[in-house]
């Protein structure tokens, strides 16, 4: 089996360490966990020296999930670990130790003692930036440690933790088909592997075929199941202003999240109901944290150099959904944006099912331009994009050329619309790398 390209993004002195062990990709493919096992046991068993952990598994929402929960820590005074995948425009990203982004130096030492105790064992990049992650957490103290899945659940690197102390399982849709099955229930009891023996796991609104295999599951390894509607619920206020929360152990009156969009009061629910079934001592205060999230690329308003394109009183929005669901849920958000028109800027991972993303937008965009960046990495042809959206889409081709298009496009006597540059994490990468932003 031929090693995966890296990308642009992994650059500097950890790009370096990274490439070389990325030669050492299996050629044989073994979907077990024991090369990880094996590297973690050589460093010491890293993963068994954590603050407690929670671990995330889903389709979408992983990430915001993490998010609500690092805030709602936070909040509570707590120092929190986060291991997060992918990154968007540095490896850094993918690490928050004890509340800040690891430095390049820290992780790249790391790296390098990771490289020199595998001594040329074959390895992937994902499995060593998994066992960087548990290095770093062991090495600094926590209150907490949030471990996402990076790729299904059963056979993901990150599910060498045995003993988490919650585990959540996001919303399920079609994606990663080739490895995870091609249906619903396939694709959640791989999921569903994350699951541990009497280990709590919760969970949003599901469909049947996908509730089916978690349910089943559970039960199978004795593990308290938290549904939403069933186990815990959240519900919007009359007057859409603030959230009720409310499971076995009370009712809490909350903020709305702090990040946009309906969906994320699913996400928000999920945090809050996980981190109750875990049974950590969070203070009251810690659950109106969930108003501070801050998750790049999901729903995020940008405010440099390509929002400085278009005409004064346009927003520009950027969204990293890559699949189905994720066009469903973005499709959901503009039909609550009735104020004023939407354009979309779209570019896509080769991999990814371009029809399927856009099949719910395209009754409800303005416009649509097809885009593929010079360093998008594994960026799908612009032709490919426009074929997909049935000719409804034109050609931008790039980020900067799609932006000075509307306006002329849209007539000098136009009203202020929304730009949202969606469909790809790697496309997110280099729009906020063209905009300006800095990792806090």
């Amino acid at each position: 089996m031929n090693a995966p390209t890296l990308g642009p993004e992994f650059v500097g002195r950890t790009g370096q360490i990274l490439e070389r062990l990325n030669r050492l990709y299996p050629t044989l493919i073994d979907l077990s966990l024991t090369r990880l096992e094996t590297l973690l046991a050589r460093l010491g068993h890293p993963e068994r020296h954590l603050p407690p952990v929670v671990h995330v598994a889903g389709t979408n929402g992983k990430g915001s999930t993490c998010a609500f929960m690092r805030a709602v820590a936070e909040a509570g005074g707590w120092r929190v670990h986060v291991l997060t995948s992918p990154h968007l425009v540095h490896v850094t990203e993918r690490f928050r130790i004890a509340g800040r982004i690891v430095t390049e130096s820290e992780l790249a030492s790391v790296l390098e003692e990771i490289e020199q105790v595998n001594a040329g064992a074959p390895i992937t990049v994902f499995e060593v930036l998994t066992a960087a992650g548990f290095m770093l957490f062991s090495r600094h103290p926590a209150d907490l440690a949030i471990v996402e899945v990076g790729l299904g659940g059963r056979c993901d690197a990150t599910n060498v933790l045995r003993h988490p102390v919650a585990c959540a399982i996001t919303a399920i849709s079609m994606d990663h088909e080739a490895f995870l099955g091609d249906t619903l229930g396939a694709i959640a009891g791989e999921k569903a592997g994350i699951i541990k023996p009497g280990v709590p796991v919760t969970t949003g609104r599901q469909p049947a075929e996908v509730m089916a295999p978690l349910t089943r599951t559970a039960h199978e390894q004795g593990s308290p199941l938290w549904r939403r509607d069933h186990e815990w619920s959240i519900t919007p206020a009359p007057d859409g202003a603030s959230l009720r929360y409310h499971d076995r152990h009370g009712t809490l009156d909350l903020p709305l999240p702090g990040l946009r969009g309906a969906h994320q009061i699913d996400n928000a629910g999920l945090a809050i109901a996980t981190l109750r079934a875990s049974g950590l001592p969070l203070p009251q205060q810690a659950w109106a944290g969930i108003a501070h999230a801050r998750w790049p690329a999901r729903m995020q308003r940008l405010s440099g150099h390509l929002a400085a394109l278009l005409p004064p009183g346009w927003e520009l929005w950027l969204d990293g959904g890559h699949n189905p669901g994720a066009g469903e849920v973005l499709a959901q958000v503009m039909d609550e944006w009735t104020d004023r028109p939407t354009h979309l800027i779209i570019g896509m991972k080769q991999t990814k099912d371009a029809t399927g993303f856009l099949t719910p937008l395209l009754p409800r965009a303005a416009s649509i331009q097809a885009v593929a960046e010079k360093n998008q990495h594994l960026a799908q042809p612009v032709a490919d994009i426009i074929a997909a959206a049935g000719g409804r889409a034109t050609a931008g081709p790039t980020l900067h050329d799609a932006l000075t298009h509307l306006a002329p496009a849209a007539g000098p006597d136009a009203a202020p619309a929304r730009v949202i540059i969606c469909g790809s994490l790697y496309l997110a990468g280099v729009a906020l790398q063209l905009d300006g932003w800095q990792p806090d």
